[in-house]
């Protein structure tokens, strides 16, 4: 807990060189960061811009989504404590975390990611909003999939955990697998 972000940095792996060639999968935490960031963008095209008046229903359920993602995100980070890295490669010595929201997912913090992403979509009734969900979905599946290969190389458990629990989002093809990782091809 006391340690200097310098010190956390590279606890978690950061690096120069791995910037340059990915080695800890650090493009897919700059691609996620970035869409992340995209979504404080204004709706575009704005649905007054297309000839209709976007419902206040649709709104208060988006703000409810995103703070119930900003919920599932404190869960998931509580339940990792130390062992929290935003790299899609774990932590020297980190142990296996299957319990709480970790007993849901595998992945819970991407889940949450995604509900704060579909929050923010329903909230501004956004076409571009929408295409900034599907590409952070896109961007987070091939990231746990990069984490699950350490993660199965690291702990014996996981394959049996990974069998057994959903990945991000439950029956959703692209994010849920329950068999063998693979990985993108940039490593």
């Amino acid at each position: 807990m006391g340690r200097s972000l310098p010190q956390r940095l590279q606890a978690w792996g950061f690096s120069w060189p791995g910037l340059l060639d990915n080695r800890h999968g650090e493009w897919w935490l700059l691609a996620q960061m970035a869409l992340i960031t995209a979504h404080l963008l204004p709706a575009f095209p704005s649905p007054a811009a297309l000839g209709f008046s976007w419902p206040p229903v649709l709104r208060v359920v988006g703000l409810s989504l995103f703070a119930a993602g900003l919920l599932l995100a404190g869960q998931g980070a509580l339940n990792l404590g130390e062992s929290l890295t935003p790299l899609p490669e774990p932590m020297a010595g980190a142990p296996l975390v299957t319990a709480g929201a970790y007993g849901r997912c595998r992945h819970p913090l991407y889940q949450a990611l995604l509900v704060c992403s579909l929050g923010v979509t329903l909230a501004r009734g956004s076409l571009l909003h929408l295409a900034l969900l599907l590409a952070l979905a896109l961007v987070l599946g091939f990231k746990a999939r990069r984490e699950e290969l350490s993660l199965c190389a690291v702990h014996v458990d996981y394959a049996a955990y990974r069998t057994a629990t959903p990945a991000i989002v439950p029956r959703l093809p692209w994010l849920d697998w329950r068999t063998g990782p693979t990985a993108p091809a940039t490593g």
